[in-house]
């Protein structure tokens, strides 16, 4: 593996945003799209490690009175979702003995899960469950993080800089590595979602699939691929690059709005390739597909 990321990647970064200037926005106007209320914005829950939803080092009173200034994925996002932040996605037990469970995953039929501080087997099983019963899921999972933040390393609010791989994404027949490099130029690329959604990419993981995922999955590029999990769909990125970078996510994160429109919003079809790839999301058929109890 190359030296880790660090500040001296900016001359790079600036060049990565030029090339992905350069490349088509097909998808610029689904992701810019008229300010909704919230009633009107679809709900779409999100657990993650980076400071998207809350800025980092944000005082707790702050917070608390709504005084601290929002991140600009937030705002984001939030152009376009409702956004539920969760902390797990397994079911919380009731505070007595007699109290039904809460399951946080009940209602969603969009996920994001964005360099996460690490699944519990249950959060394994429950997104497995959630996702073949027709949720759709974007993922990002990245082996390098090139953002800088506050928190010392070793320190709980610090983002993960390299991505826990959950186990049912290899369940999925998904595997991420990292590719090593000969030169420093060849860390940084981009590729294409459907629609024309552009993903910069900055020291991206490598993602390769199992025979089976390989008929029932479109790769992108080399590291970013959508594939059909049972009656679900899963958009998974090995680069969070377009989440720390503000410069790579274009005016106002419409860049970043154009890949999550992607993966959550894309008619079926146009990930489909000659396979049929691409669900719409059900909450009814929850419960109803084969239940995984464990890995």
């Amino acid at each position: 593996m190359p030296p880790r990321p660090n500040s001296a990647l900016a001359p790079a970064l600036a060049l990565l945003l030029a090339a992905c200037e350069a490349e088509p926005q097909a998808a610029a106007d689904t992701a810019a799209p008229a300010a909704a209320t919230a009633a009107e914005r679809p709900a779409l829950g999100l657990m993650t490690s980076l400071p998207l939803y809350w800025p980092e080092g944000a005082d707790i009173a702050a917070l608390a009175q709504g005084d601290a200034p929002l991140p600009w994925q937030r705002r984001a996002i939030e152009a376009r979702y409702a956004i539920t932040p969760l902390d797990t996605l397994s079911p919380i037990a009731g505070l007595t003995p007699d109290a039904p469970e809460t399951d946080p995953l009940k209602g969603l039929t969009r996920l994001a899960v964005i360099q996460p501080r690490g699944l519990s087997p249950a959060d394994n099983v429950a997104l497995d469950n959630w996702v073949n019963a027709g949720g759709r899921l974007l993922m990002v999972l990245d082996p390098a993080l090139t953002g800088e933040y506050e928190a010392p390393i070793g320190d709980p609010r610090r983002p993960v800089e390299a991505a826990l791989i959950p186990p049912v994404v290899g369940r999925w027949g998904i595997e991420v590595g990292f590719g090593v490099h000969e030169t420093e130029e060849a860390y940084y690329g981009s590729d294409t979602l459907p629609g024309g959604a552009v993903v910069p990419l900055a020291y991206p993981g490598h993602i390769t699939l199992s025979p089976d995922a390989g008929r029932r999955c479109v790769q992108h590029g080399a590291s970013s691929v959508t594939c059909r999990v049972g009656q679900g769909q899963v958009t998974l990125i090995a680069d969070a690059a377009l989440f720390e970078h503000s410069e790579l996510a274009g005016e106002g994160g419409a860049g970043l709005g154009a890949v999550i429109a992607a993966a959550f919003e894309t008619p079926a079809g146009e990930n489909a390739g000659s396979g049929g790839l691409g669900v719409a999301p059900n909450p009814e058929n929850r419960g109803k597909t084969r239940v995984v109890t464990g890995f």
